[in-house]
């Protein structure tokens, strides 16, 4: 009796160390079973998704061109500043003309004299007095002093320095006082509506750009803002130089806050699908030229081989191998391997049907724990 009282508390200290430290089999089996790697998904989904062809360009005038001085001479007004606005034809500045008027007063002096005297041969010619050839020099006389009055008036006017077009002044070049050479740049004249763009882009895209298609420019200096375009002109020749043909595109808006010269980033839009079925271009694994992702079904990874389509910004279209809605692997996926357990670590990316499920699991599980 008094052995079998001693023995009882070492027995019972051995029943606690069982349940507490477990078998040895339990524990090789929580040794053996894999840990789950940590991923986060998207949802693959369906939107519009478009295809852009992208390049860079410099805003450019429809209308702009250096004002040239026609005739040479000293300047004696200027009318006009930087940024004024002009019409077609007005007067930018004056050149001193005291020169071409006198060789302008010269020359309808001598005209009208070779006038007077033709017209008195003329009479005399009628009545046979004066030879066929003589009276034909003196007409050619006449037609050469009126050529030389009209070339002096000419030159005269030209002391007007005068807007070609209707615009804004983007640039003078002269003073009052200076004297200019006749060839010289004075003013330069801009109309900025509408603005253009010019790209240059590779020979392979000749087949997909045409005439029509919309566009969108970026523009640094306004913080990356966007502005609509439209593509006007496709150059149908290739520089052999360069191997690219031109593109040129014409801003719809913007009027007043872009500026000729202005830095752009273009996105020429060349196909459209409103509902492609996309997934994050990251998601993509790929090897020996095949692409493949890894959807998360059952707490395992599943590896499928994927057919992409277009690619739009970070998205990229997928044609075959995903489903719409499928939980595709984001991060994590370039060590994973098809069946490896994973434990998804954004909830909110899962789809709406991973969501439900999971929830519903929680519920059950809960249940459970209250009837217990």
């Amino acid at each position: 009796m008094r052995t079998t009282t001693a023995l009882l508390p070492f027995a019972a200290l051995g029943a606690l160390l069982g349940a507490c430290g477990g078998s040895p089999a339990a524990d090789s089996a929580k040794k053996d079973t894999p840990a789950e790697i940590p991923v986060e998904v998207a949802t693959a989904r369906r939107g519009e998704m478009l295809a852009r062809y992208t390049g860079t360009a410099t805003l450019e005038a429809e209308a702009d061109a250096e004002v040239i001085a026609r005739v040479g001479g000293e300047v004696a007004q200027v009318l006009v500043e930087e940024g004024d606005v002009v019409r077609e034809g007005q007067v930018l500045a004056v050149l001193d003309g005291r020169q071409l008027r006198l060789e302008v007063a010269q020359s309808r002096a001598q005209f009208a004299k070779a006038d007077r005297d033709y017209r008195r041969q003329v009479e005399l010619h009628d009545k046979g007095l004066v030879s066929a050839g003589a009276f034909e020099n003196l007409k050619f006389d006449l037609d050469n002093l009126r050529a030389t009055l009209a070339l002096a008036e000419l030159q005269l006017s030209y002391t007007e320095i005068r807007a070609p077009f209707a615009g804004t002044v983007a640039a003078r070049y002269v003073r009052v006082g200076q004297n200019v050479p006749q060839g010289t740049k004075t003013f330069r004249i801009t109309d900025p509506t509408p603005l253009k763009a010019s790209v240059f882009v590779p020979e392979r895209e000749l087949e997909r750009l045409a005439p029509g298609q919309n566009a969108v420019a970026e523009i640094d200096a306004l913080g990356s803002r966007t502005f609509p375009a439209r593509v006007t002109l496709v150059s149908p020749a290739i520089d052999p130089a360069t191997a690219t043909f031109k593109v040129t595109l014409e801003m719809l808006g913007g009027e007043g806050v872009l500026k000729p010269g202005m830095f752009a980033r273009v996105g020429i839009v060349f196909e459209r699908k409103p509902a492609a079925l996309q997934v994050p271009r990251v998601a993509l694994v790929e090897a020996d030229g095949a692409a493949s992702v890894f959807i998360v079904e059952g707490g395992k990874a599943v590896q499928r081989a994927v057919t992409t389509g277009l690619a739009d910004g970070g998205n990229i279209e997928v044609t075959r191998g995903v489903e719409d809605g499928d939980a595709v692997v984001i991060v994590g996926q370039n060590g994973l391997k098809s069946g490896n357990a994973v434990r998804v670590v954004s909830l909110e990316s899962k789809p709406a049907s991973a969501l439900r499920a999971a929830a519903a699991g929680k519920v059950a599980a809960d249940s459970r724990t209250a009837n217990r």
